[in-house]
């Protein structure tokens, strides 16, 4: 029994404490992004050779006032004074760390306040051009030093052709050219976001964690697995759905209201775990909270961008990669938990107190979403 206790503890802090943590500290849908948007066009005849550059930088406000203080008076709280009375300050920060190819400038040309999924951005309007000759390339390093996790979700347009990166930790570079071609390469590109969004998609995953928690108490591992599959079916389905309608612009809903209701979403499931409403159908609710999370999803991808030439293709390989990497979750949590079941510190310490823990946090960010 003791050893069955400490290794619910452990499960406690593999799957529990970093989410909370770290979500907490972000208060949002997930951590650090930036999103880069640049179109290059091709060298020609009447420009002597030269590419112009023209596009957007889109970074976090909460992430530049961490890195270089933009709240001035220090009530938690930013203003577009506060904001527009470092425009230099935030393009000087920035800048030096979107480091191009030799041969290659790029410089601001205004600065914009837009609002993402997970909140409020600057956004810094570039231009620039490229030698003749001249390769184009990026390295990333924004947030380097400050967020491993951080990454920057960049678009690039070249040749009329549209490459994707998720740029940051240890793939900081892109290289004009290095594995265009085929829409097939830029499916992979978007599976491989689809994975890094769910898990970093902080919400998503305690709502699905939420549901899972109960699953196992089933008796037996068929009645448990049962559970699982139905929950895990449900979730998928819904969002799939929905995912797929907001990308193609069939069903459109305001961000706040989308992001509000995930934040509820993961209350009420959390809470249902400590006074349970919903008990032997929670499929149910996976199927219609999953609806929600799939505009969530959508919001992501929207801000991240589609290739004109292969749109349903990435759409179909970002949400694989999404079920592929809650596959994953769910695979890690479901036989520790299944095999724990039984003890008293996985029925008090994980189902009630991590219940109640996502509960609150889940509650904080349904504030912040709705008042910000």
């Amino acid at each position: 029994m003791i050893t069955m206790q400490i290794a619910a503890r452990k499960l406690a802090a593999l799957f529990f404490l970093p989410l909370l943590l770290d979500a907490g500290a972000a208060h949002a849908h997930k951590p650090s992004d930036s999103y880069l948007a640049l179109h290059v066009t091709a060298a020609s005849e009447a420009s002597r050779g030269r590419q112009f550059i023209e596009g957007r930088w889109d970074i976090a406000l909460r992430d530049l006032d961490f890195a270089i203080g933009l709240d001035a008076d220090g009530d938690g709280q930013l203003t577009w004074d506060e904001v527009r009375s470092r425009h230099a300050g935030i393009a000087a920060y920035a800048m030096p760390r979107l480091v191009l190819a030799q041969g290659c400038r790029l410089r601001v040309t205004g600065q914009q306040v837009d609002r993402h999924t997970d909140g409020a951005y600057t956004v810094l309007l570039l231009q620039g051009e490229c030698e003749p000759g001249t390769t184009f390339a990026i390295d990333y390093q924004l947030f380097a030093d400050l967020d491993a996790q951080h990454r920057g979700m960049s678009s690039i347009m070249l040749n009329g052709r549209t490459q994707t990166a998720v740029l940051g930790g240890v793939h900081t570079r892109f290289v004009a050219g290095a594995g265009e071609g085929s829409a097939w390469r830029q499916a992979i590109d978007y599976l491989r976001h689809g994975i890094w969004h769910i898990w970093t998609g902080y919400d998503h995953i305690l709502f699905l964690l939420s549901l899972l928690l109960p699953a196992v108490l089933g008796k037996g591992w068929r009645a448990a697995g049962a559970q699982v599959l139905r929950v895990v079916t449900a979730f998928t389905l819904a969002h799939s759905v929905t995912l797929s309608l907001a990308t193609l612009q069939v069903v459109a809903l305001p961000s706040r209201l989308i992001e509000s209701a995930i934040a509820a979403s993961v209350a009420i499931a959390a809470l249902n775990n400590l006074w349970p409403l919903v008990q032997g159908k929670r499929w149910l609710a996976a199927f219609a909270f999953g609806l929600l999370h799939g505009f969530g999803f959508a919001g992501v991808l929207g801000d991240l961008g589609l290739p004109k030439e292969a749109t349903v293709l990435a759409l179909a390989a970002f949400n694989i990669g999404v079920e592929l990497g809650q596959l994953a979750i769910v695979a890690a949590f479901v036989p520790l938990a299944y095999a724990m079941r039984s003890t008293w510190a996985y029925k008090q310490l994980m189902v009630k107190g991590g219940s109640a823990a996502i509960a609150l946090l889940a509650m904080v960010w349904l504030v912040d979403r709705a008042t910000v």
